[in-house]
């Protein structure tokens, strides 16, 4: 492990964690290329002591615990947006693409499980699923596979914070039609029905300001082009929970009139209380590792809202790493922060298997 800086004195368990990270952060793993990350982490949740292998759709998944134990669900996501960032060292720093997005998080997932599974009364089931940049194909996948009690969903929080929510979020294009006219006429030019259906769509959702952006409806032009015969209007809408997807379809439907309306994404916002059990259990684990926890909601999307209408269960989000750093060239990850996060997972994991097994503190649906 040439170049990896000074770790704190813990033996082989941390020089193992670091090596798990620096290795997969080093195989290029864009969503529909995850194969080969997806073999490594198998390998390693093996040697780890984890039952691990590949499911029909790709994803990476290992075991520990009795096989028919109340599950808890550890998800995180293998693939990355494309784009390469040199693999180095900078003190404690490790720079590479998917450090924060989301290998950090889902190896520190890895290594909770291997080091407590062992000895709780739970089975522990990590999934590495693929293609959450794009589909989600990954965790579509296992919705139906596992009945979990708890859920704890690997995104960059940064290790003293905990995500109870996510925004949701509805993608459409507008394809719009209008015979041939010269460009003196008077006639509607379909780039111009495309753009004012796109200006009707901002007035029917204002944005205020004044108010928290995780409440309101934040509408986006993605791309608009075409000419006076043919125009394409793509348009995405970051949601609130409770936003009438179906709704606001249908109304884009009927101002587009005869022009076709294409759904690509409707994925609804999730959001969990704070005392949910399993934000709960993560905030007393970090409180215990001596910081001050706090619960965050995100103006994204990720696996936790396509999991949450199947698994109607405590589920938080957790993971090393700072988000602002997603997709960018400076994607880098505290190796401190990491192995803090990974002492910060197995506590909570303690804490979610008691509950889950005690009656008096059953963690609620």
């Amino acid at each position: 492990m040439s170049g990896v800086p000074a770790l704190p004195a813990a033996g082989a368990d941390v020089a193992t964690c670091v090596a798990l990270l620096r290795a997969v952060v080093g195989i290029a793993s864009p969503s529909g290329a995850e194969e080969p990350v997806a073999r490594e982490y198998v390998r390693w949740m093996t040697e780890l002591g984890l039952r691990a292998g590949l499911d029909h759709a790709g994803n990476a998944i290992g075991e520990t615990g009795p096989a028919g134990a109340p599950t808890v669900v550890l998800l995180g996501h293998l693939d990355t947006v494309p784009g390469e960032v040199p693999v180095r060292w900078d003190g404690s720093l490790l720079y590479g693409r998917g450090t924060v997005d989301a290998k950090g998080p889902l190896s520190a997932m890895v290594c909770a499980a291997a080091r407590v599974g062992p000895d709780l009364p739970v089975r522990l089931v990590v999934i590495g699923a693929v293609d959450e940049e794009r589909e989600s194909i990954g965790a579509r996948a296992v919705v139906h596979a596992f009945d979990p009690a708890a859920v704890i969903v690997g995104e960059p929080s940064g290790a003293d914070a905990v995500v109870i929510g996510y925004k949701g979020l509805i993608r459409l294009a507008v394809d719009v039609i209008r015979p041939a006219a010269h460009s003196s006429t008077v006639d509607p030019k379909a780039i111009e029905v495309a753009a004012d259906l796109w200006q009707r769509i901002r007035q029917w959702l204002p944005v205020d300001p004044d108010r928290p952006w995780f409440t309101q409806a934040l509408p986006t032009l993605i791309r608009l082009d075409g000419d006076g015969v043919r125009a394409r209007l793509t348009l995405s809408c970051r949601t609130p929970v409770g936003f009438d997807h179906a709704g606001f379809l249908r109304r884009v439907t009927e101002a587009a009139g005869a022009d076709r309306v294409t759904v690509i994404e409707s994925t609804a916002a999730v959001l969990r209380p704070r005392t949910d059990p399993v934000a709960r259990a993560l905030c007393a684990a970090i409180r215990r590792s001596g910081a001050t926890p706090r619960t965050k909601v995100k103006l994204g999307t990720a696996d936790m809202n396509v999991v949450a209408p199947y698994w109607p269960v405590p589920t938080a989000t957790y993971g090393p790493g700072d988000s602002s750093l997603d997709h960018t060239d400076a994607e880098h990850i505290d190796v401190n922060e990491y192995l803090r996060a990974i002492d910060v997972l197995a506590g909570a994991l303690r804490d979610i298997a008691s509950d889950v097994l005690n009656p008096a503190q059953e963690l609620s649906r």
